[in-house]
């Protein structure tokens, strides 16, 4: 196969996608840093308020290919029983441009002396910009209708579950219901008009004092759409380092790498590699990651924390040295 047609068909792969992106949550390597954004279940069960920033960038070098921005903030109640979530996630494709808005809601039941499992709903909606003067993806067969702009708006309702202990988690989501919200004639051939479903999970084995590893898995499910599977390992060095791995079956490789730059703050970095065609005709996919935990840090904060946990908890008391590792 020569170096044309070989491009050529990558580029139909990155276009293929425009058909069900629209429904399609975006992608994340670092999704176990990133659970807010697509599970509301979890916002309440962070052990302080948390704000974060992501942005990354998939198949460098090939034009039109995904680019996405997210802000967003996990906030628990001093109830120790409820959590609010808040975000706005920006996710450019070729000629489309959708801007996610939504504020999650979560509540969480004491299931055992160390297992809690939270409830959690989240609304908002979606700004969907079509710009087909930036190409014709929508009929490639047909005249290119330049200038032509289509702006539609569509609520979203959402609802998750979250369980978890000192060192582990299983979670499940469908980030939005209402999918027949967006089905019209004029984007009918660009949104699919399904249902997404995701599930999470992970265990923390403690290596040493300071030390932690841990395996965790992310599969998201769409009709009609391979199933997609990422598996991954990272290891916690000096309660600070993180180092670690992942595999997006039939799709990338990735490495990892995070830093525990104050008490109060994380900053995260992976590269994706694709072990798929695209490999040939791209320089991989960036993600950076930016997280600011509000009244971690002190003598006062790690007291409160402990205080909290433990009343939670309504077990033995537990010291909370170091962050959760997840």
């Amino acid at each position: 196969m020569n170096k044309t047609l070989t491009f050529l068909i990558a580029v139909v792969l990155v276009f293929m996608t425009l058909k069900s992106w629209g429904q399609k949550e975006p992608q994340y390597t670092q999704y176990m840093y990133n659970i807010g954004s697509f599970n509301p279940a979890y916002v309440g069960s962070v052990e302080d308020t948390e704000i974060m920033g992501l942005y990354r960038a998939q198949w460098i070098d090939i034009e039109g290919a995904p680019r996405t921005l997210r802000f967003g903030a996990n906030v628990p109640l001093s109830n120790n029983k409820m959590g609010l979530g808040f975000n706005v996630i920006n996710d450019e494709l070729g000629p489309l441009v959708q801007t996610y808005i939504d504020v999650a809601y979560s509540y969480e039941v004491i299931l055992s002396d160390d297992t809690q499992l939270s409830f959690g709903i989240d609304a908002g909606g979606s700004l969907l910009n079509i710009d087909y003067s930036k190409g014709n993806f929508q009929n490639p067969g047909e005249p290119l209708l330049f200038g032509e702009e289509q702006n539609s708006f569509y609520p979203t309702v959402g609802a998750g579950l979250f369980m978890y202990g000192d060192d582990w988690y299983l979670g499940a989501s469908i980030p939005n219901f209402l999918t027949n919200g967006i089905y019209n004639d004029e984007i009918a051939t660009v949104i699919e008009d399904k249902i997404q479903y995701n599930f999470i999970g992970g265990y923390v084995f403690q290596l040493s004092d300071r030390s932690k590893f841990k395996p965790a898995f992310m599969v998201n499910a769409l009709k009609g759409t391979p199933v997609n599977v990422n598996l991954s390992a990272n290891f916690l060095f000096i309660d600070a380092l993180t180092i670690g791995a992942s595999y997006r079956f039939g799709n990338a490789v990735s490495g990892l790498a995070g830093f525990q730059v104050s008490p109060s703050m994380f900053l995260g970095y992976s590269y994706d590699y694709n072990t798929n065609i695209l490999g040939d005709f791209n320089n991989g996919s960036h993600e950076v990651i930016l997280k600011f935990y509000l009244g971690r840090g002190g003598e006062n904060a790690s007291r409160n924390r402990t205080k909290n946990k433990n009343k939670k908890l309504k077990g033995k008391p537990k010291q909370i040295d170091s962050p959760r590792f997840f």
